[in-house]
């Protein structure tokens, strides 16, 4: 056996091993996680996990034959004794984590065997994993059952690049610190470089324990943990579109559709479909259709409940008191308005084959999604896919992690027995026109965020991700280099400085007008004085627009390319490069952002001649962090194959042509002025460009802020970017500076002195 690439580990192996009349038997499973695993385009991967049979029911021999065959489905096993199973798998994992991660705490069962057992599996998960890990793999953790294997795995293998997803909710600070080992489990899992959610809200509440009960200092979507930087991110787990569609087009769901229209004909179809979980609202469910029938019993006859649960967890108490209460439940109501020829309700506990579920997608005029707390709830996402007429009503939970990602269902509390009475009422009348409408736009949706395009975006932000093993910043720029690039300056006869503005010469601030942020007088002074050097010439490479750059530095003797160098100016005049393709692209583009502005309050448009800038400074941060990653998968997968840049800047997502950027200026810059000494400062994705092009130690490139970078050095901040320069500047300068940073007050009395900032009828 030898070692991979990429590793993924997951308490399930996608393929289940039994044992029957001596005989080994193997049957794939066609879940949804199997399905996105196997999209990856990654040969050198193996899948971790348990093959769901006991090993005190194998021989050695048997455990040999396993593992060979196993290996042959691109799996390796964990071996577990049914002891282990019982205590780490049933009983921490689905009598501790599972309920308090779903909000029922009065559910949750603390036992120190419980969590000893947790421990020791994942303990020999690590092992395993170890065994077959590249030192250097990517490994990608599935959920809550391994939650301390990430950090286990790290002390292990340092160099590995280690991502978690965690496919239930995580729940509030509140709710979290009630766990008895709270604090290991988040050590656990800050073993990583990514942890991925469902939806944002699950990782803003885990950033939050990490601040409070470990005091990690967090910025932004990045924890910050033994000299390690963790992103935290929201990846909506999607289904496999197409499979469903495909289905619909199947003989026997065809057949299946068919025989449904006959049974249910002149009737109205509820369909509710679930694996029986506590979590699931279905007593609520129930007592709402009830409440439906009592009120308006001119439905009676008229409306079906078709209710299926899954059989799941059937030895545990909860679960079996709970399918007791159902099934009175279910007895109660069809008592009670129920006629000779007709029930209200059709209870079913049992699994369906796919084709048949998909038929009942297929005619159910209305499906009701209600849980009580759900990680994503893909039944929803399933139930709009297998749509052939964009008709039926989607009723869903606001407390299920889809609503982000379906927000023309109807949304209802499902706590309130009224509210969920009052929205099946809404969708038995609602107009087909407006059902085509919410139906269209979600089936549109789920085409583009499908579960294979989840697990690619996964594998690529892991690839991406910061592995910050040593320092925040890898490059950092120490005094004695910085001794070293002066004097490489000062010896110079012809030098070449390349500039970014925002987040390089001035800090953000939150006003993401095309003019704000107008240039300190210490930059103002620093610039200046560096241009009225004849050996040196200073390039302002910049997002910004024209308008705003000839504005700052019109008067100042420098080069300016605007708009990342879709203008420039060399001379005192402006060209700009010839694009015509883009302005029927910027209509297009225009129309995505419009949808999400009037969406979300606080955000912005930017109309620059040769990009469009979506501004989120002024949008409240948990929904900012929702609608950028909808609006940047919206226009990838509308722009694919065509000549566009999506970038996401510092609270912006900026789209342009992929023939403009910094890079093509700096070879220009390089050119047209050679030198025997460049400096070139940039902070964010699109100067990298710069850096790329300048990958040379005879060149000095420097990064504003940490992350992985092409550039040779880093600072932390606008104001080091700034004390570098003023000791590239003349005497004089650097004195300016150092007197007005020491008195700030200073300022506002020089800028009056000099006449800066003010208009010339006040000058």
């Amino acid at each position: 056996m030898g070692t991979f690439t990429t590793v993924i580990a997951s308490n399930r192996l996608p393929v289940s091993v039994s044992k029957i009349d001596g005989k080994l038997s193997y049957e794939a499973s066609n879940g949804g996680l199997a399905t996105a695993m196997a999209s990856l385009d990654i040969h050198d991967k193996i899948w971790v996990g348990w093959p769901g049979i006991d090993s005190d029911e194998l021989t050695e021999e048997d455990k040999h034959d396993i593992t060979a065959e196993l290996e042959k489905r691109g799996c390796y096993p964990v071996f577990l004794t049914k002891e282990q199973t019982a205590l780490y798998y049933e009983g921490y994992a689905n009598d501790t984590i599972w309920p308090l991660f779903h909000y029922f705490q009065s559910l949750a069962r603390y036992d120190e065997k419980y969590w000893q057992a947790y421990k020791d599996a994942n303990q020999l998960f690590s092992e395993v994993l170890s065994s077959v890990s590249a030192p250097d793999a990517k490994v990608w953790i599935h959920d809550y059952h391994l939650m301390l294997l990430p950090q286990i795995l790290r002390e292990q293998m340092p160099r590995l690049s280690i991502g978690f997803f965690l496919h239930i909710p995580f729940p509030s600070f509140e709710i979290f610190r009630l766990l008895p080992e709270r604090k290991e489990i988040l050590r656990g899992l800050l073993g990583s470089d990514l942890i991925g959610f469902h939806i944002y809200d699950y990782g803003r509440h885990f950033i939050s324990s990490s601040r409070r009960l470990l005091g990690k200092t967090v910025n932004g979507d990045m924890i910050e943990h033994n000299d390690r930087l963790i992103k935290i991110a929201a990846f909506p787990i999607g289904i496999d579109y197409d499979k469903f569609r495909r289905q619909l087009e199947t003989k026997e769901t065809k057949t299946a559709i068919k025989s449904l229209e006959n049974s249910y004909k002149g009737q109205k179809l509820i369909l509710s479909v679930d694996r029986l979980d506590y979590s699931k609202g279905i007593i609520e469910r129930l007592e709402s259709f009830a409440a439906l029938l009592k009120e308006y019993p001119n439905y009676i006859g008229q409306v079906k409940l078709l209710m299926i649960a899954v059989p799941s967890r059937t030895e545990v108490y909860a679960y079996k008191k709970l399918r007791d209460q159902i099934e009175k439940t279910v007895s109660r109501i069809n008592g009670t308005y129920g006629t000779v020829g007709w029930a209200p309700i059709s209870y079913q506990f049992q699994n369906r084959p796919f084709a048949e579920i998909v038929a009942l997608f297929a005619r159910a005029d209305i499906a009701l999604v209600t849980p009580i707390r759900d990680g994503m709830n893909l039944v929803a996402k399933e139930y709009v896919a297998a749509k052939k007429k964009p008709e039926g009503v989607l009723i869903l939970s606001e407390m299920a992690g889809a609503i982000d990602e379906l927000p023309e269902a109807i949304t209802i509390n499902p706590n309130n027995v009224s509210s969920i009475k009052n929205a099946i009422i809404t969708a038995l009348e609602m107009p087909k026109k407006e059902q085509y409408r919410r139906i269209d736009a979600m089936q549109r949706r789920l085409k583009i965020a499908t579960v294979q395009n989840w697990g690619s975006e996964f594998i690529s932000s892991l690839s991406h991700s910061v592995h910050n093993h040593d320092s925040r910043y890898k490059k950092r720029l120490l005094p004695a280099e910085k001794r070293r690039i002066v004097t490489r300056f000062e010896s110079a006869q012809k030098r070449l400085i390349i500039l970014d503005y925002d987040g390089t010469l001035k800090s953000f601030v939150k006003v993401p007008t095309a003019l704000a942020g107008a240039p300190t007088l210490r930059t103002r002074r620093v610039i200046r004085a560096l241009s009225e050097d004849p050996n040196n010439v200073v390039a302002i490479v910049s997002g910004r627009p024209r308008k705003a750059l000839t504005r700052w530095f019109g008067g100042v003797n420098v080069v300016l390319a605007a708009e990342h160098g879709a203008w420039t100016r060399y001379d005192k005049k402006w060209q700009k490069i010839d694009n015509r393709s883009f302005a029927e692209d910027k209509k297009q583009i225009r129309k995505f952002m419009q949808q999400y502005t009037e969406r979300t309050s606080g955000s912005e448009i930017e109309e620059k001649d040769y990009a469009l800038v979506w501004h989120y400074i002024n949008v409240e941060p948990d929904l900012a962090f929702k609608r950028v990653h909808e609006l940047q998968r919206e226009l990838r997968h509308a722009f694919e194959n065509q000549d566009i840049s999506i970038d996401e800047g510092h609270n912006i997502i900026e789209v342009k042509p992929k023939s403009i950027s910094k890079g093509t200026v700096v070879k220009e810059l390089l050119r047209r002025f050679p030198s025997d000494f460049v400096l070139c400062a940039g902070d964010d994705n699109t100067d990298e460009d710069m850096f790329a092009v300048l990958d040379d130690d005879i060149y000095t490139t420097i990064k504003i802020g940490g992350g992985d970078t092409k550039a040779r050095y880093q600072l932390e901040n606008v104001s080091q970017t700034l004390d570098l320069l003023n000791k590239l500047a003349p005497e004089s300068t650097r004195a300016f500076s150092d007197l007005t940073n020491q008195l700030p007050d200073a300022k506002g009395i020089v800028r009056r002195l000099l006449g800066i900032g003010r208009s010339p009828r006040d000058k």
